[in-house]
């Protein structure tokens, strides 16, 4: 079931319908050039085109084309929900500097964001556009059994019901990522639109426990299946993966730990959704990750096509992103190939020393080399991806300086069986989905709620110990050998090496204390050179908006912007 979203099919009929974004869930528009739902849905295929349309907003931006945005941004390619959503949580953090002038770039790695900033525009606005799309579905004029059976399509009720199902899945889904990046974002539902059709805000606890509530119903009930009946569907593996991040998180959102509820729900996620671990760990970054192993791992993702829904971001900016034109040839040799892999480069993305040292633990760093990684990759963490030839050690944010530091290489332009598959068409744009829950993260989370619950160490007769133990053996081999005993600043690292540049690390640095500390520092954190700076403890969380508070009254700012 792969890449079956296309511009201008599924689109059509969800565009003639969705109205706003955010307010009005009025399926009868005041609009006559809008279609009414029973126009919108006559045709007995339209809920599945729908539902599609839904799924396939991860990384659309626009009804048409890649280079046209339908939210209010400068760049419509810089406004995809992915690519933004990881720059709020990895170049926030020391995990990824960027040396681009775009606007919203010093403000997120300099940790001196304004409410207008890009970046957190998009993120905010396509969050509760995936709402909106939800909550168009779920409308009871759209996909209610009256609404369905009085079309004529009482053929499809069973259909139409686990629809539902998924579209109360998926905007559970979009809340949670707006619970951790916004805190108190506005929430669209029914029950909750006040008399001018504004969203009501229900603050971060009562948002944490409305989305658990949803996603318990979820897993009691009968709509949603148990295990996905086809990728990238939503299924109760997936709301049990949600809860799960969120009970990890649950003393930062509440005040509350709820370590034990996250191990259970890792545990359940891990024993009954059907996922498995993906044999080899690099076919989960490669261009047919959809069928080599890597989607039976991949538990909510983004997906993306280079010919059907070609896009900007994604994984098509982590591959060009960290590549200038000097490096493109030396990497394809690197991986076995004659003639250069690459039909791009964007000279923008860097990584520390410090991070990477500190991280992976290099084995025969050389700097100056000629050839090579620039360190022994046998004899290191296989998870590790970096390359720094012709690079300088000490990291320099200058835009000028191209070459400091190190440049993550962990998604690159050819198939698990070694196609140079974008050089071969001639497509910039990456195939390769984008996961935003996995299997190995929930093997994560079982080991650190485990070891939490123990007072902060694990070792080998811990389930979360060969939970992690499990995670290197697939990287480096059976060979591999953990420490006797394993605290939490050794999970944190191992949560680096397995989950790098795929948006966890801000909010791993805020529940371990760390992303606002003077006392944890990195290059510029807080736009210092050396990092030995603290960052205002309200930016744990980002601004509502400035054009949302303007045109919606009933918002509350976050405190401190």
């Amino acid at each position: 079931m792969k890449k079956i979203f296309l511009y201008g099919v599924a689109i059509a009929t969800a565009a003639s319908m969705l109205a706003s974004c955010i307010g009005d869930l009025d399926t009868q528009p005041l609009d006559n050039k809008i279609k009414t739902a029973d126009k919108a849905f006559a045709d007995p295929d339209s809920y599945s085109q729908y539902v599609n349309y839904a799924y396939s907003y991860f990384s659309l931006v626009s009804q048409s084309d890649p280079g046209t945005s339908d939210i209010a941004v400068d760049n419509a390619g810089q406004s995809e929900f992915p690519r933004q959503y990881m720059v709020l949580n990895e170049m926030s953090t020391d995990a990824l500097k960027c040396i681009w002038g775009d606007d919203y770039v010093d403000g997120i790695q300099y940790n001196k964001w304004t409410t207008t900033n890009a970046a957190i525009l998009a993120v905010y606005l396509r969050g509760l556009k995936g709402v909106a799309i939800c909550n168009q579905f779920l409308d009871a004029s759209v996909s209610s059994d009256g609404a369905v059976s009085g079309r004529g399509h009482s053929s499809k009720l069973e259909e139409v019901r686990h629809y539902r199902a998924e579209m109360r899945m998926l905007r559970a889904f979009y809340y949670e990522i707006l619970l951790d990046l916004f805190g108190n974002p506005p929430v669209a539902l029914p029950e909750n639109i006040g008399s001018t059709n504004f969203p009501k805000q229900l603050g971060r606890e009562g948002l944490f426990n409305w989305i658990e509530s949803e996603l318990t119903a979820l897993i009691e009930g009968d709509d949603l299946p148990a295990v996905r009946v086809a990728y990238p569907r939503m299924s109760k593996g997936a709301a049990w993966a949600v809860l799960a991040r969120m009970y990890l998180n649950a003393e930062i959102y509440t005040g509350k730990p709820r370590w034990e509820d996250a191990r259970n729900a890792a545990e359940k996620c891990i024993s009954d959704g059907g996922y498995e671990l993906c044999q080899n760990y690099w076919n989960l970054f490669r261009q047919d990750n959809s069928t080599n192993g890597a989607q039976n791992e991949f538990i909510i993702a983004a997906l993306y096509d280079s010919k059907l829904t070609p896009s900007w971001g994604g994984t098509t900016t982590l591959i060009y992103s960290a590549i200038n034109s000097d490096m493109r040839e030396p990497i394809s040799a690197l991986y076995g190939f004659d003639s250069d892999i690459y039909v791009n480069q964007w000279n923008g993305y860097h990584v520390s020393d410090e991070f990477v040292m500190e991280n992976f633990d290099l084995q025969g760093v050389e700097w100056g080399a000629k050839e090579g990684f620039g360190y022994n990759r046998e004899l290191s963490d296989r998870r590790a991806a970096f390359y720094n030839i012709g690079f300088k050690q000490k990291f320099n944010n200058d835009v000028s300086e191209i070459t400091s530091g190190w440049a993550c290489i962990k998604w690159l332009p050819i198939t698990s069986d070694n196609r140079a598959i974008c050089k071969e068409e001639n497509i910039e744009n990456s195939s390769a989905d984008f996961a935003f829950f996995r299997l190995a993260e929930m093997y994560l989370i079982s080991a650190e709620a485990e070891a939490r619950i123990n007072g902060g160490t694990l070792n080998s007769s811990n389930n979360g110990y060969r939970r992690i133990q499990s995670l290197r053996e697939r990287a480096n081999g059976a060979g591999d050998v953990m420490p006797a005993t394993i605290d939490l600043d050794y999970i944190l690292k191992e949560r680096v090496r397995e989950l790098m540049w795929e948006g966890h690390r801000r909010t791993d640095l805020i529940r371990y204390g760390r992303f606002t500390s003077s006392a944890y520092p990195w290059p510029y954190k807080a736009g210092v050179p050396d990092g030995a700076a603290a960052i205002d403890e309200y930016r744990t969380v980002y601004p509502i908006i400035s054009t949302d508070l303007i045109s919606n009254p009933s918002l509350e700012q976050n405190v401190g912007y």
